[in-house]
């Protein structure tokens, strides 16, 4: 079953608003721990990190910004 347009902005409010934060949080603390890995292999965490919460998360984000395809009203 298919999110519609108002339950996935809804959704991407709430992953922004609170996904996110906590998210951070598990990431500062995963990277405490990874101080004592050579820096290469940091590197590649803080990449992992930052770019492996949206490709989950991205069919919820997908054309939020634009008008509500639902939206019967004619604007014309």
């Amino acid at each position: 079953m298919a999110l519609g347009y108002k339950a996935r902005k809804r959704l991407a409010l709430a992953v922004l608003v609170i996904g996110l934060p906590a998210y951070i949080v598990v990431a500062v603390t995963v990277m405490s721990e990874a101080s004592r890995f050579p820096k290469a292999i940091e590197f590649f965490i803080y990449v992992a990190l930052g770019i492996g919460w949206a490709f989950p998360l991205k069919w919820v984000f997908q054309g939020i910004g634009q008008p509500d395809p639902d939206d019967k009203a004619d604007f014309h």
